[in-house]
């Protein structure tokens, strides 16, 4: 009984640490190359960028509570990782650097708020090709014996790469390989000397060699990358005894003067050793002896004179003098030698003189052409100019006294004598043109005496013409005016070329040609331009021309200029009707144009004024001087106030139009025009007379309409046929032959208004009878009397003529139309009014027709 409370209390106490018990979260752990977990083995390259989320923690807790992640590091060390401790997300927050550091300790811990779980992680940091290879114990120099043999080793170049792998091997090469001596070995970096090159201290006492160290690139941020530097090895030359010693300042003279004491130093002569790295001592001697009259010293090279002037025999000594290194013992003595005058000279008593092929001359004479190449010598000028002094008495310059810079003389310093030479300086300046005769003077005037002596020569040089200029003209263009109605080989204009040479080369030729000049003619040498003989100028038809001219001389040089030849426009066209005589219908209340054409080119020869010389009946019309406009006067609106102003009582008018240009002198022609005068109501009474009436003035419509009707009438014809032939022939049938009578029809309406219309055109040819008389200016008659011409009389037969003949007229015609009226205003043949009015209506007809017989022309 005891025992069983004790096992119950034990149970409940149980129960309750259980109750009371919370087991503390852990970490997944995933292992390598996961990227969640417990970051075990966890790597990140170096190229990393900083804020890119990198991990994530994970891991649980045995109850299920809410869990948070933290990440620590050593105080020492760099916070590398940030963590979400919500969600576990790890980013990185500053730059990696394997070099620097490639291991990254840190801890992590996870934490359900009551137990905290913490690890230490290890971060591995992998390579990235981001270091760029380094040359080490800088600078490069070294020293190399120019006796050098041909690819030895010269010196070695070294780089280091931090990276890894490929990224940080290296290899070397020479930044400009084919101009260089030398050659780089690419993995060990020693520099060579190619095969057969060789170093010259005398030439080049340093090379300077660019090598470059590229690493085997890699991966970085994604992409392939290489990474080089490049360094400078300065190669100096080490200099070797190899080369013989050499004089400088030769050649040598010296003098000895009148005066000079014995033992006086005459000139000293200079050697040194080729080598000049480590020259080695020089030593001097004559070969000669010279019978004891000079010396030398063998260590400074000074020549002395041993003897008195006066007791020299000659006045010129050649002596040769030899140098010879000085070598350490048991190699061989490298020699020179050079040759030394010394001259002999006297006091200062004679001056420069200038010297000719025969003898002494202060006068030179040249005849040479103009503008030698440049650089030229006057090789006719033979000139020697000579001191007969020695030694600095000698001594003297020559310059040229004149135009500056035309010619130079050479030399310009002379010892003792020398061959004068001039040359051409300035070929430009050397011109016939500008000047037939340059003189200067050579002047020679010595340098270091107190006495200056000196002395001239004249230069005088004759130039010589040569072609050396063009042909221009006075102006680029030529402008001429001439009258169209000029008569062949009429002057145009005269165009003038220079041509500055002399003799033939400034003989000019001139010719014309282009497009334009086939009208014209020029006089090959006084230039005088001139219209072809056979030449006819029409303004109207080419207004302008426009051709070259050549100037040229003998030797083909040229010049061109162009000529613009303009016309002159002359009233030499009377204005023309398109017909002499023109039938017009006008509708009452609307004007009727005439119109004339003037030929002329230009204003005012081709402005035309218009105006009424002669109407019958008069005071019916005006008409615009400008237009040609004809219209009925304000007073008359209607047709029965013009039936009123004629005896006849019919509505056809005869008008005289003249058009008459403005030129000077003026020109006029004149038409007959017939107007028939009707209203809008009239021509809407049938569509065949309005037909009519509308192609009047074109006849060619009315044909036209008419051979169009019987073309269709034609097909309909044939389409017919052939249906009932083939409907025949199919049926197989013979037809009886069948006759059938009919009625002649009346006549159609149109054609007897037709007929009706071709009586009317034979009334209408006689209502205007012209007169030869002077035209009237007025536009108006101002006749009030009212003439009732005759009965018209039959029309007359065509005329049988070729139309080139109607185009010879004087007077152009115009065609025109009639309007029918009604029969009941056919005019009475009885005439009214006066004799004086019957008669002259007669007289005017008969010259009407007397002139269109005359002229063929059917009206």
């Amino acid at each position: 009984m005891r025992r069983g409370p004790r096992v119950a209390l034990v149970l409940g106490l149980l129960r309750i640490y259980l109750a009371q018990a919370n087991f503390a979260p852990h970490f997944f752990d995933n292992g390598a190359g996961s990227t969640n977990g417990n970051m075990a083995l966890f790597s990140l390259p170096e190229d990393t960028r900083v804020g890119s989320h990198v991990y994530t923690l994970n891991g649980t807790d045995p109850e299920g509570d809410p869990i948070s992640y933290h990440i620590s590091f050593d105080p020492s060390s760099r916070s590398v990782f940030s963590v979400d401790p919500n969600f576990g997300n790890i980013t990185l927050v500053e730059e990696l650097d394997r070099e620097r550091e490639d291991e990254i300790e840190a801890v992590i811990s996870i934490s359900d708020g009551l137990n905290l779980v913490a690890e230490k992680v290890v971060v591995l940091v992998t390579d990235a090709n981001d270091e760029a290879p380094k040359f080490v114990r800088e600078p490069y120099i070294t020293l190399v014996p120019e006796n050098t043999p041909a690819g030895s080793s010269i010196f070695k170049v070294h780089a280091e790469d931090k990276d890894t792998g490929s990224g940080g091997s290296v290899t070397y090469f020479l930044q400009n390989q084919h101009s260089s001596k030398f050659t780089m070995d690419r993995h060990s970096g020693v520099l060579r000397l190619q095969a057969g090159a060789t170093l010259d201290y005398e030439k080049s006492r340093a090379h300077f060699i660019t090598v470059v160290a590229k690493d085997g690139g890699g991966r970085l941020r994604g992409a392939d990358v290489v990474f080089s530097a490049t360094t400078t090895v300065t190669i100096n030359v080490g200099d070797v005894q190899d080369t013989a010693p050499f004089f400088v300042g030769t050649p040598y003279y010296g003098y000895v003067y009148e005066d000079t004491l014995p033992g006086s130093e005459v000139l000293t002569v200079v050697a040194i050793d080729g080598d000049r790295g480590k020259p080695n001592p020089i030593l001097y001697r004559l070969l000669n002896e010279s019978d004891g009259i000079f010396e030398i010293n063998q260590t400074s090279g000074a020549i002395s004179v041993l003897q008195s002037p006066a007791q020299l025999r000659r006045e010129v000594y050649e002596l040769h003098v030899q140098v010879t290194e000085v070598n350490s013992p048991g190699s061989s003595a490298a020699q020179a030698t050079v040759p030394v005058t010394i001259r002999i000279v006297d006091l200062n008593n004679h001056p420069p003189t200038f010297y000719g092929e025969n003898g002494p001359q202060n006068k030179f004479e040249l005849s040479m052409f103009e503008h030698p190449p440049q650089g030229e010598i006057l090789r006719g000028l033979k000139i020697t100019v000579n001191d007969s002094d020695q030694g600095a008495n000698a001594k003297f310059n020559l310059r040229l006294v004149g135009p500056g810079g035309v010619f130079r003389v050479v030399p310009q310093t002379v010892l003792n004598e020398a061959q004068v030479t001039i040359i051409v300086e300035n070929s430009a300046a050397i011109d016939f043109e500008k000047s037939k005769l340059l003189t200067f003077k050579l002047l020679a005037i010595e340098v270091n005496t107190p006495e200056k002596f000196s002395s001239t020569a004249d230069i005088v040089i004759q130039l010589l013409d040569t072609n050396d200029n063009v042909p221009k003209f006075t102006s680029h263009y030529y402008i001429a005016r001439i009258p169209e109605n000029a008569p062949g080989g009429s002057n145009v204009v005269a165009v003038t070329a220079v041509d500055p040479d002399t003799g033939p080369w400034g003989k000019v030729q001139y010719s014309i040609y282009g497009t334009g000049s086939n009208l014209f003619l020029i006089h090959p040498s006084t230039g005088l331009i001139y219209t072809q003989p056979w030449a006819s100028l029409d303004a109207e038809g080419t207004s302008r021309y426009n051709f070259y001219v050549k100037a040229e001389d003998m030797d083909g040089r040229y010049s061109l200029a162009e000529v613009f030849v303009t016309l002159l426009d002359v009233n030499d066209h009377y204005p023309q009707f398109v017909q002499s005589v023109q039938e017009k219908t006008m509708v009452l209340g609307t004007p009727l144009k005439i119109e004339a054409t003037d030929q002329d080119a230009e204003e005012p020869n081709n402005l035309v004024d218009y105006s009424i010389t002669r109407a019958e009946p008069v005071n019916v019309f005006d008409i615009d001087a400008h237009t040609g406009e004809i219209r009925l006067k304000n007073s008359i609106r209607s047709l029965e106030a013009l039936q009123n102003l004629t005896p006849s009582g019919d509505y056809s008018w005869s008008l005289q139009v003249q058009a008459k240009d403005r030129g000077s002198p003026s020109f006029s022609t004149t038409a007959l025009l017939k107007i028939d005068i009707t209203d809008t109501e009239r021509l809407s009474r049938g569509s065949m007379a309005a037909f009519l009436i509308q192609t009047k003035d074109n006849p060619m419509k009315a044909v036209g309409v008419l051979a169009g009707v019987v073309a269709i009438v034609v097909a309909i014809t044939v389409l017919i046929s052939t249906a009932t032939f083939w409907r025949n022939k199919k049926s197989n049938k013979v037809l009886p032959v069948r006759r059938v009578l009919r009625r002649r029809p009346s006549p159609a309406p149109h054609t007897v208004r037709i007929e009706w219309l071709k009586f009317r055109r034979a009334k209408a040819a006689t209502k205007f009878i012209l007169k030869e008389d002077p035209p009237n200016e007025n536009c108006n008659n101002s006749r009030v009397g009212v003439m009732v011409p005759p009965k018209a009389p039959a029309l007359p037969p065509p005329p049988k003529m070729a139309s080139s003949m109607v185009a010879q007229q004087t007077v152009p015609t115009v065609s025109g139309s009639l309007i029918p009226q009604p029969s009941q205003q056919l005019p009475a043949s009885k005439p009214r009014g006066g004799p004086v009015q019957s008669s002259l209506v007669s007289e005017l007809k008969q010259k009407f027709e007397k002139k269109s017989l005359d002229n063929k022309v059917y009206v």
